[in-house]
């Protein structure tokens, strides 16, 4: 692996770069759709590989409760033949399910007994153990195995959350057997110092990247801005930087700026499944009754191929019908505008225009309709 910054913002911390991987050389700025279960979300990856994303992210977890990742190694030898991405993976550890499922997780030093919500068993995740589901499902990047309290919990509760995760971190550095990837994950919620600390564990312990967790859990968007700026001048600036869970238009646009390099956010999926698309020009809502008799495309600039063969009224019309194929139609074309939004910021950055970028694509999207 290695990571070669190609091009720097002269006014800022955006950057391009590109991440070599064994499987494909991979460029950054870059954002990963959600692929929880190894499939996106009303689509397929021939889609997916068609609008051009060169990386998905996979959770561990779930894929160990379901098909289980021993089954997926022992009969494809791993994600990508299982579900024929030859393009990138990254997995999340599991992490993340400590925090969301709630009542159904038990924390414990050793790590984390979660009762599963498929049929009710408890499973003992450990950091070894979240390191051995990764490698089975051989995924290209992993990431370790760490504690996310809410952003906003008790400054005591969070400290021993991070020296938690800074222990998990050496075992899932210990544990690891393969040449795949390993990123450490910065925690600390909405405090500084223990953001600043968590990042000083991470790379004390050295990673082949680093990433922001527990953003985007209620902490508000100014701290989380607070908080990447912040990280901007502490990480290494050598290594890629993800942040986890980001993914809104402004966010995204926001993180590149203090030098974040991958993201991933189930916001074009999900929003797209509730009705929501995206546009250079502003969110569109499905449902808003002036679209029902509208003959135009949903942007008439994007080349997808939904805003190429149909007209709002008709997607409209499936919508309002409870049509699967309105809910592709849209997932299709948000994901077609999320590879574009970063295509152009690569190219603005690349050109010495990034904040000039910014600031016009603002002006227009934030023109909500």
């Amino acid at each position: 692996m290695s990571f070669q910054i190609t091009a720097q913002d002269s006014n800022s911390s955006a950057r391009c770069g590109v991440l070599k991987l064994n499987r494909i050389n991979l460029t950054t700025p870059l954002f990963m759709p959600v692929c929880t279960n190894a499939t996106p979300k009303a689509l397929d990856f021939v889609k997916l590989k068609e609008i051009g994303f060169e990386m998905v992210v996979c959770n561990a977890y779930h894929l160990f409760l379901r098909p289980g990742s021993s089954f997926i190694r022992e009969n494809f030898n791993g994600l990508h033949e299982f579900s024929k991405w030859n393009n990138a993976i990254l997995t999340d550890s599991g992490g993340f399910q400590v925090w969301s499922l709630g009542s159904s997780v038990k924390i414990h030093d050793n790590g984390v007994l979660i009762k599963s919500h498929i049929d009710g068993s408890l499973n003992d995740i450990t950091p070894e153990l979240s390191i051995q589901t990764q490698e089975e499902l051989n995924s290209d990047i992993m990431m370790i195995f760490d504690d996310c309290p809410n952003p906003d919990s008790e400054y005591s509760l969070l400290l021993k959350s991070i020296n938690r995760t800074k222990e998990w971190a050496r075992r899932c550095k210990d544990a690891k057997k393969t040449k795949n990837l390993l990123f450490g994950i910065v925690q600390g919620g909405i405090y500084d110092d223990l953001r600043e600390l968590s990042a000083t564990h991470m790379t004390e312990i050295g990673f082949d990247g680093y990433a922001i967790g527990g953003l985007g859990l209620g902490e508000g968007q100014s701290k989380t801005y607070e908080i990447t700026r912040n990280l901007d001048k502490l990480l290494p600036k050598n290594k890629p930087r993800y942040s986890m869970g980001i993914g809104k238009p402004e966010d995204i646009l926001e993180s590149v700026e203090h030098g974040i390099d991958i993201f991933d956010c189930v916001v074009p999926t999900r929003n797209a499944r509730n009705g929501t698309l995206f546009s250079f020009n502003g969110k569109l809502n499905i449902k808003n009754t002036k679209y029902r008799d509208s003959s135009e495309p949903i942007d008439p600039n994007c080349e997808c191929s939904i805003c190429k063969n149909y007209s709002l009224s008709y997607i409209s019309h499936l919508f309002r019908c409870g049509e699967i194929s309105s809910i592709q139609m849209m997932t299709e074309h948000n994901l077609f505008f999320y590879n574009k939004l970063i295509d152009s910021i690569r190219f603005s950055i690349d050109n010495g225009n990034f904040r000039e970028f910014k600031k016009n694509f603002l002006e227009r999207y934030l023109n909500e309709s």
